[in-house]
């Protein structure tokens, strides 16, 4: 069985070895995720939207006749940035995603580059790899729509599903998750743990303003997941579900 001591020592050592592209793909990792959070967008937008209703001084008929018009275009502007931000999650976001996995699973023996992260739009598999993961976040979500934690629960259960599609970008996705649930079987809860071990990393990426966020904790923690996928693989091989 492994230890988070061991995990978290390896995965240390793998990013250190190709420091700057692994804080590259990290970062693009971090940035991606950030860029579709379409709440962001709308919190401007509302921003600027309570300026012109409330804080310029119209008032009168020419207010009343302001506030309908802002409120109209404010809406439209949410559901559209809404709407694009979905679209851009799930066409673009989770390729990168899936191929910021493999390069930490490359980066483990080897050193690849930034480029890597782009693997997935040209695997000649695109679609079942859009497919994949689209579904892991809809089960994910409809899951925890029960209670957190079964949310929870399927989270960790899923959670190898990227790096399975990293490196068998064609495999059908019912063994996709097959092989996921497998692999985590009867290891969720220390993993679970695992993540939790990064709260003091995390609080000190708050601390910096997300600089120690971007040039150490984020590849840290992509690394170390990547050696637990590497233990998970292995382990898999040695009980012959996969070959």
């Amino acid at each position: 069985m492994w230890t988070r001591e061991r995990l978290k020592m390896n995965g240390k050592i793998a990013f250190k070895r190709n420091y700057l592209p692994c804080v590259g793909v990290a970062f693009i990792m971090s940035i991606v995720t950030t860029l579709l959070n379409s709440g962001n967008a709308g919190g401007r937008v509302s921003q600027n939207y309570s300026y012109y209703s409330e804080g310029s001084g119209m008032t009168g008929e020419y207010l009343s006749f302001q506030v309908p018009f802002f409120g109209l275009l404010t809406g439209g502007v949410l559901i559209a940035g809404t709407i694009v931000g979905i679209l851009l999650a799930i066409f673009v976001g989770t390729v990168i995603e899936m191929g910021g996995k493999r390069f930490f699973v490359l980066n483990k023996k080897g050193t690849p580059s930034v480029g890597v992260v782009l693997d997935g739009f040209k695997s000649g598999n695109y679609g079942n790899v859009v497919l994949t993961m689209f579904l892991r976040e809809l089960y994910t979500i409809l899951w925890s729509l029960l209670l957190i934690v079964p949310g929870i629960i399927k989270y960790y259960e899923y959670l190898m599903v990227p790096y399975i599609l990293a490196e068998n970008p064609g495999m059908d996705h019912k063994e996709v998750f097959a092989i996921s649930k497998r692999m985590m079987n009867g290891q969720k809860m220390e993993t679970f743990i695992l993540s939790l071990s990064f709260i003091g990393w995390d609080l000190l990426s708050v601390i910096t303003c997300g600089i120690a966020g971007i040039f150490y904790v984020a590849p840290y923690k992509e690394a170390t997941f990547a050696e637990l996928y590497a233990y998970s693989k292995a382990m898999a091989y040695e009980e012959g579900y996969i070959r």
